[in-house]
């Protein structure tokens, strides 16, 4: 009688079942070896998405308060394997999921990082000695550490290495004798807290927490750790990442842009703004230019603002009974924005920004909360959250919006935010990612 291979489980089927933002849900037959990234393709290719690579699949543990996003590599089916019941999976963006490629000098303090021996190049040389099995990288640093069992925090000189996370039991030192095993990097993943202070009586709200596979929904076994700041906490994360997954974090992040090297320019896909490189342009001769002179780019800036306007005035003329009545299309085109997200609150937009990746640049649009009228830009850079309001304001008889008091002015939000994904202007940067939410 034939026997069956350890392959079958490859080539099993199974049903996994899939929540969006707004919590729609999705049952999909999936292939046991799909991974994490072919699970995403699917779904934005089903759901009729921009595919820019930045979507991802989240592993929620609503009871435990506690949620991480998939490694692109990681069998779904394996992962689903290891949830309890009340856990699930729900597809986000996240665009902070490589930034750390692009800008490692920003996530790893210099502070924090040590080198268990000699080690030449300094900053520029830092993800290839994490990315080297044979180097000895360390994030050091005080962090708050729940005690097992117990309700208290204690502020503890921690270590982490690729042989795990320890605590000095001796104020900062490393001596092998005053070291302490907290977590074990192997089988376990790191997870964001969602609501640490409620749940877990966090002294910050910058936790996470190392939960090894083996707990479902137990939450006497999971290491829980708290951060000072964000910049911290998301140090120690994806330092972690890093040395648990090595190269092949490396690999998921280049192979979207291997395969977008591969297609022709006939087959390339739509790319949404966020992945474009958008840059000033002059196209007063017969071919255009790009400005590169940062004052005659703000100068062609202040122009074309000012051309916006007039176009605008003449549109809402034409297009109004009376010029003091504006058109009721610019007052509500804004609403079919996948950027605008409507009436939601001050904190569940910076808990949305928080979700979709800290990266300079990621930005929303929502009703302002105190005045009915007034519309608010919440925006993300250097891994802060601003908000800037939007007001209405009347020229000449005609309502425009601006959020500079007036000296920039448009006559509906689309307008505004076309000009600040191009002019950075007030803000401290230009608009660059949106968030958004997909109904599946």
């Amino acid at each position: 009688m034939p026997t069956c291979s350890s392959d079958c489980f490859f080539h099993a089927v199974e049903d996994v079942k899939v929540f969006s933002e707004d919590g729609t849900s999705k049952v999909v037959e999936i292939l046991a070896d799909m991974t994490a990234r072919d699970l995403c393709q699917l779904l934005v290719y089903r759901s009729h998405c921009v595919d820019d690579n930045s979507w991802t699949l989240v592993e929620h543990h609503p009871h435990l308060g506690l949620e991480r996003c998939l490694e692109d590599h990681e069998l779904v089916v394996r992962v689903e394997s290891t949830m309890a019941s009340e856990s699930k999976f729900l597809f986000r963006k996240n665009y902070a999921k490589y930034e750390f490629f692009k800008n490692p000098v920003n996530f790893f303090p210099e502070q924090m990082v040590t080198w268990c021996q000699q080690s030449n190049g300094g900053q520029t040389q830092l993800l290839q000695n994490f990315l080297n099995s044979s180097s000895c990288p360390e994030i050091q640093g005080f962090l708050h550490v729940k005690e097992l069992g117990r309700k208290s925090w204690k502020k503890l000189y921690v270590c982490l290495r690729r042989s795990g996370l320890y605590c000095s039991t001796k104020g900062v030192s490393k001596e092998p004798r005053h070291l302490q095993l907290l977590a074990d990097l192997e089988d376990s993943s790191v997870f964001s807290l969602i609501a640490g202070k409620k749940q877990y009586s966090a002294p910050t709200d910058y936790g996470f927490c190392i939960k090894p596979n083996r707990v479902r929904n137990e939450a006497k076994g999971l290491r829980l750790l708290c951060a000072e700041e964000e910049q911290s906490r998301t140090c120690w994360m994806t330092a972690f990442r890093l040395l648990k997954y090595g190269m092949l974090l490396y690999q998921n992040y280049r192979i979207p842009q291997q395969r977008k090297a591969l297609l022709s320019p006939f087959s390339t896909p739509v790319r949404s703004v966020s992945e474009n490189s958008l840059v000033a342009m002059d196209f007063s001769g017969q071919t255009g230019r790009v400005i590169e002179n940062p004052a005659e780019a703000q100068s062609a800036a202040l122009e074309e603002g000012h051309a916006w306007r007039k176009r605008s005035t003449r549109m809402n003329i034409l297009g109004s009974q009376s010029p003091l009545h504006p058109s009721t299309l610019s007052t509500v085109i804004h609403r079919t924005q996948h950027w605008f997200h409507g009436r939601i609150s001050r904190e569940e937009s910076h808990r949305i920004i928080k979700q979709q990746g800290l990266v300079d640049g990621l930005f929303l649009l929502r009703d302002s909360q105190s005045n009915p009228k007034a519309f608010v830009l919440t925006l993300c850079h250097h891994q802060k959250i601003k908000n800037f309001q939007i007001l209405p304001c009347e020229d000449d008889g005609q309502m425009f919006f601006s959020l500079d008091d007036g000296n920039t002015k448009f006559s509906d939000l689309i307008q505004l935010v076309d000009f600040y994904q191009l002019n950075k202007g007030v803000l401290p940067c230009k608009l660059k990612h949106h968030c958004i939410r997909v109904a599946l």
